[in-house]
């Protein structure tokens, strides 16, 4: 496991483009990971919550996960990326897990079943299946969202699950919460990945031993994300502090931008035609932004 790519500093939770006739846009998706790459993003992270991953067909995910992996290949191969293959089904996340180590992922990542409530005895097993349906070599990480997925994963039965499947190397968390993502931490006598969720967590998960941040939000706006993650390699703490206030100011916008396009088709339409100009604009500033806080 020691030569195995973990997930770290600023891992994009991607998107999945679709055309107007509903088909998985491929041409866009590749687009995407050369933006990611280009922009400095440390890792990728297709078909999770961000990609949309219960809308889609095992085999379009297959068709995300294929193009993912190949153009990051293609692009830069030292992209650490790893494929979402969770799922509602066992059946479904095994042959997903099976195809993501196939095509040459350097790991998966599987969030609990949702909807319907489980036990940790029944969230075990899953991960067990999983987990023995790969390479023993291959990494997995956990992922728990309880605000959208039902079921929880504690810190007692990720250490469960970690003793139980050696190739289970952390865990994605997405709440809020850093006294739980401090117990997280401890699993394994501190030798457990443990990912943020919340973007606004990067920098104090950073202090706090967390590994990095799976970032939605880092899909359109991944500089200040970067940024943070360089200055803190470097050591410089007061330029991470102001980073992340420049991050939570980019988090809020896009938030406000997802509310707008949800609520009012009119105003959805007059956004997305303003969408590119508007982020074009948006990076140049940042990058202005970014020198001037490092002077």
């Amino acid at each position: 496991m020691a030569d195995k790519k973990l997930l770290y500093g600023v891992i994009n939770a991607m998107t999945t483009p679709f055309t107007e006739k509903g088909a998985i846009d491929v041409e866009s998706l590749r687009k995407q990971v050369a933006f990611q790459i280009n922009a400095g993003v440390n890792c990728l992270y297709p078909l999770g919550t961000t990609g949309e991953m219960y809308l889609l067909s095992v085999k379009e995910r297959q068709l995300v996960a294929k193009t993912v992996v190949e153009e990051a290949r293609r692009l830069d191969p030292k992209v650490v990326v790893y494929i979402h293959v969770g799922a509602m089904n066992t059946a479904d996340a095994i042959a997903l897990a099976q195809h993501a180590e196939k095509i040459g992922a350097d790991g998966i990542g599987a969030v609990t079943p949702s909807f319907f409530g489980a036990s940790d005895r029944a969230l075990l097993q899953y991960y067990k299946d999983i987990s023995q349906a790969v390479s023993r070599d291959f990494p997995i990480y956990l992922y728990s969202i309880p605000q959208c997925s039902t079921n929880d994963i504690s810190p007692a039965l990720a250490a469960t699950i970690a003793k139980a499947c050696p190739n289970v190397v952390g865990i994605k968390y997405s709440k809020a919460d850093m006294p739980r993502i401090l117990e997280y931490i401890n699993i394994r006598d501190g030798k457990f990945s443990v990912l943020v969720g919340p973007d606004r967590l990067f920098y104090a998960g950073l202090c706090s031993g967390a590994g990095g941040t799976v970032s939605g939000c880092a899909g359109p706006m991944p500089e200040p994300f970067v940024a943070i993650y360089k200055a803190w390699l470097a050591g410089r703490h007061d330029e991470c502090r102001k980073l992340q206030k420049k991050a939570n100011e980019v988090i809020e916008i896009i938030n406000d931008w997802i509310r707008i396009i949800s609520e009012d088709a009119v105003i959805c339409q007059e956004l997305v035609q303003q969408y590119e100009n508007y982020f074009e604009k948006f990076h140049m500033q940042a990058q202005f932004d970014y020198q001037m806080i490092r002077e």
